[in-house]
């Protein structure tokens, strides 16, 4: 059998953005053009890679299988490029990145050591902001890139990165069931612990809780994710946050569902400057990142 590295590539981002369009847009080729490279690439395996409706692209157990292999391998290619390209060059370069605090905590510092293993000569200068900061910083030149809920912006390049659901956390209890899922509905009744609306995804809760007619008890607003997942620990109520903010619960005596009928997604972007070209080492660590949030993501159920 043969494949090319675009089907295997094209394959690995419809598996990390659960879309056919968003995937074509991140590798800037129409959506049906990105059909072609799935059919020929299942066409060659012999199996379905993905079970799609108008509403839903999932992977088969399958694309399941087989997503790891790809994942593993590509990053394995694109480390020995790399290390070719170092040894033709010879140089050391920095990529600045900024995202908020939450992800910036628990989700990069991993990432960026395995990213180390690969790249020893690229360092990746991390600051933590909220979004507002961040674009300000982008906009000036202070920031190679950022990641998070961006809307578009004239004079920057917005592009997908990754697309997380929404979890329902509660207190651990030893006699309480484990549920890997919750309706939106089963949270009537309940007391909610937020963050201030002006947060986003918070935005995005609220509409969504009105929407499903939720009747809900008012708990403490705050400010972090952190101070969210804390007082769910100290069981003054639950909360609603992204899976992105799963690493963080890791360590805190808290049980995690995804929230369904409907599931809600949360679009996270990349944005960068229009006037500042970034070197081919930020589209290389930002391909490993995806690759990183995916595996936990996938392990943890929560594509």
């Amino acid at each position: 059998m043969e494949f090319t590295s675009k089907q295997l590539r094209a394959f690995r981002l419809v598996a990390q953005h659960r879309s056919f369009a968003r995937a074509a847009e991140a590798l800037y080729i129409t959506p049906s053009g990105l059909s072609v490279l799935i059919r020929e690439l299942e066409r060659h395996l012999g199996f379905r890679l993905f079970d799609r409706s108008t509403r839903h692209v999932e992977l088969t157990p399958y694309g399941t299988d087989l997503l790891m292999v790809v994942q593993r391998n590509l990053e394995e290619l694109d480390g020995a490029v790399a290390r070719l390209g170092r040894g033709a060059k010879g140089r050391d370069l920095s990529i600045s990145l900024g995202t908020t605090p939450l992800v910036a905590a628990n989700v990069l510092p991993p990432a960026i050591r395995e990213f180390r293993r690969q790249r020893p000569d690229v360092r990746i200068r991390l600051y933590d902001a909220e979004l507002p900061a961040l674009m300000r910083m982008v906009e000036a030149g202070k920031l190679d890139m950022a990641l998070g809920m961006f809307q578009g912006v004239a004079g920057l390049r917005r592009v997908p990165f990754f697309r997380f659901s929404m979890m329902v956390i509660r207190a651990e209890k030893g006699d309480a069931p484990y549920r890997p899922t919750t309706s939106w509905s089963a949270l009537n009744g309940q007391t909610l612990i937020s963050l201030s609306s002006a947060h986003p995804h918070q935005q995005l809760i609220d509409k969504q809780l009105a929407k499903a007619g939720v009747q809900w008890q008012s708990g403490a607003v705050v400010n972090l994710l952190d101070t969210q997942i804390a007082l769910v620990e100290a069981e003054e109520g639950i909360a609603i946050i992204p899976s992105f903010g799963l690493p963080a619960c890791r360590n805190r005596k808290v049980a995690m569902s995804q929230l369904i009928n409907p599931m809600l997604h949360l679009e996270f972007h990349e944005i960068s400057s229009r006037a500042k070209k970034l070197p081919p080492e930020a589209d290389e660590f930002t391909a490993h990142l995806k690759s990183y949030v995916a595996l936990w993501a996938g392990r943890a159920g929560v594509l």
